[in-house]
């Protein structure tokens, strides 16, 4: 969605009896692309959602439970720019807040709807259920201030057009997501101010601080132009600035080799000529981390710098050698920061004053040795990892999408290789496990161009597995390959304990049981890598339009490399003893 452009209307509804509150916030989520919205049903919203259901461009679909829901129109948000979820009172946003925070630290504008108490109940001292049994109904509110950018209470039908209109453009505006609270006595009654068909949005582009803006093209070329080998890092607020083809005019002017954060991966072609693999400190690309760490002059655009990404803040970058652009600052070395700089247009100015520099892509040429091949498997031999993600990578086109679960998951889909306009998704700053069930729900439904392949760890899967129902109930064609090593493996090697020791569910007959008979499902087990060819043979070929789940028997101890070197540097830094008083 270009902010810049009014989001068009969608056809007039023909379920439009006079204007009301539930009708003008359905209208509004077609308006603005949330064309299907993740709910679950309590007493408190039953009326809002049949207003939801009556708007003929709307399609409501109903979750297991409201975390999942929240994880949905968080993947739904990756794929078509906003998503939106519906829940009730309390019960429904305490349990759905988890997801909206995820959806916080990855800026994406979600709308979280909720079902609130009978206007009249407010100001009284009276004692409502779904709540903690005081006579304070501000509780949610109050827990949804820290991870929403703008929270609505809509009480009073006098101002509830103003409140709802001002949360959803907030929402894009802003790239967060936002909480509206309406009351379940509201969504039908008319009033003058729904009395016509909302005014679409125009929301204004931002416009960089031409001053500010020319004086850091102006010293971030003068810094790089005199560096012998600079670099370009891409990070995952390339996304939130709608950076990304600015970022390529950049690094086809420049020449620059250009490295992928790992949160940032997905935002940056794989295909460019000039990409060199994930800039992840010790865990890098191989030969991706050398040229980055030995280059005297490094360009990070949209980073995000924490213990995880830093690998226990063990990276080797120097302040004084990187220019780092973040949406809308620019600070070169330990030198001037220029505000209101917006990356966009930072980037397509800069690349017209970057004298051309191929020295570090030369260098890296030089010292590039292609990965090497799996070793050689004996006949029956017990599937490994890595064979396991060789099969994955040849799956993979510009009508696939990847789906990574926190886990070891995170550094073995690290290493797939992405064709053009293959999509990419994980969450790594808020790292929340089963994240991924609800965000597959919520991606394929909104990119139904693709078929999205998830890898999720048998730990994480417990978490939120019930939602494979509403894969099913939707028709959705992605495959899950269920990795089973019998726990939690990224926690083993961060600090083991018998806590990361799971229970082993029987996978396959549990989404057989939820399956049920109803739709198009199938599922298989693979111990082998013949099995295991077999299995992606059938799913891409006689399954092709069923949700297929592949559950994958691998060794407890079998991680990646990476996630060995990872795990010990973050317990380290997690195990810093206190500083001295």
């Amino acid at each position: 969605m270009n902010s810049s452009n009014a989001i068009s209307p969608a056809a007039p509804s023909a379920a439009a009896s006079s204007g009301t509150l539930g009708r003008h916030l359905a209208r509004r989520l077609v308006q603005i692309g949330a064309t299907d919205v993740f709910s679950v049903p309590g007493d408190f919203n039953l009326s809002l959602l049949d207003h939801l259901i009556d708007e003929p461009g709307l399609n409501l679909i109903g979750c297991c439970n409201e975390l999942n829901a929240g994880y949905a129109a968080d993947g739904y948000a990756r794929a078509k720019g906003v998503g939106a979820c519906a829940v009730t009172f309390t019960v429904g946003g305490l349990s759905v807040l988890n997801a909206i925070a995820g959806a916080y630290s990855e800026n994406l504008p979600v709308i979280c709807i909720v079902g609130g108490p009978n206007s009249n109940d407010y100001g009284t001292n009276r004692i409502l259920h779904h709540t903690i049994g005081l006579p304070d109904f501000t509780q949610e509110l109050r827990c949804f201030q820290t991870v929403t950018c703008f929270q609505a209470v809509v009480n009073n039908l006098d101002d509830a057009h103003e409140l709802i209109d001002t949360a959803i453009s907030t929402a894009l505006k802003e790239s967060k997501p936002v909480y509206i609270s309406i009351s379940c006595n509201l969504p039908a009654i008319p009033h003058p101010t729904f009395s016509r068909e909302p005014v679409p949005f125009f929301l204004a582009p931002k416009v960089s601080n031409q001053l500010g803006l020319e004086a850091a093209v102006e010293a971030t070329a003068e810094f790089l132009n005199k560096a012998v080998k600079p670099v370009i890092i891409g990070g995952p607020k390339l996304r939130f600035s709608k950076a990304q083809k600015a970022f390529v005019e950049l690094a086809d002017a420049c020449g620059y080799p250009i490295a992928v954060m790992p949160s940032g991966k997905g935002l940056v072609p794989e295909s460019h000529p000039h990409f060199i693999g994930t800039y992840w400190g010790a865990v890098s690309t191989t030969f991706c981390g050398e040229i980055v760490e030995s280059a005297d002059a490094y360009i990070f655009l949209g980073p995000i710098f924490n213990d995880y990404s830093s690998v226990g803040y063990s990276l080797l970058i120097k302040k004084e050698k990187a220019v780092i652009v973040q949406p809308n600052r620019v600070t070169i070395g330990n030198g001037p920061s220029f505000g209101w700089v917006f990356m966009t247009d930072f980037l397509t100015a800069l690349a017209k004053r970057l004298k051309r520099n191929a020295t570090a892509m030369e260098n890296y040429r030089r010292i590039y040795v292609p990965p090497g091949i799996a070793l050689r498997r004996d006949n029956d031999e017990p599937l490994r990892v890595n064979i396991l993600f060789k099969h994955i990578q040849e799956m993979l086109s510009g009508s696939s999408a990847v789906i990574s679960e926190t886990g070891d998951s995170w550094f073995n889909c690290q290493k797939l290789r992405l064709p053009e306009n293959c999509g990419y998704e994980f969450q790594m700053q808020y790292g929340s496990i089963g994240w991924s069930v609800g965000a597959t729900l919520g991606y394929a439904q909104a990119a139904s161009d693709k078929r999205v392949i998830a890898c999720i760890g048998d730990g994480s899967f417990q978490v939120t597995a019930q939602d494979i129902s509403t894969m099913i109930r939707c028709g959705q064609k992605s495959i899950i390959f269920l990795i089973n090593n019998g726990g939690y493996t990224i926690e083993v090697e961060i600090h083991d304990g018998p806590y990361n020791v799971i229970k082993n569910w029987d996978y396959t007959g549990l989404v057989d049981a939820i399956h049920n008979g109803e739709g198009k499902c199938w599922t298989a087990k693979v111990k082998t890598e013949d099995e295991l060819v077999e299995a992606i043979a059938t799913a891409t070929g006689t399954h092709k339009e069923s949700l297929c789940f592949i559950e994958v028997f691998v060794h407890k101890d079998d991680t990646s490399k990476e996630l060995l070197e990872w795990g010990s540097r973050v317990s380290a830094a997690n195990s810093r003893p206190p500083n001295p008083q």
